[in-house]
């Protein structure tokens, strides 16, 4: 079993992910650290669970419109 350490918005994570996957999982944490510190930007300094939350909508309604975008294709 694989582990990773990220970090977001200051706080760090342990994580475990399948054998080999550990830099995936980074990649994915990179763009999530990402996303999360544009909406610090933008709105200011708010809790962790905020800043994470108003982060996994955000991908989630991207995530939405990619399906939507693909079946209607």
């Amino acid at each position: 079993m694989g582990q990773v350490t990220v970090t977001l918005n200051g706080r760090t994570f342990r994580l475990t992910c399948a054998d080999g996957e550990e830099t995936h999982v980074l990649q994915l944490a990179d763009e999530v650290g990402e996303r999360a510190q544009a909406i610090i930007e933008e709105f200011g300094q708010m809790s962790d669970d905020r800043v994470l939350l108003l982060t996994a909508i955000m991908l989630a309604d991207e995530l939405m419109q990619a399906r939507l975008s693909s079946a209607g294709a």
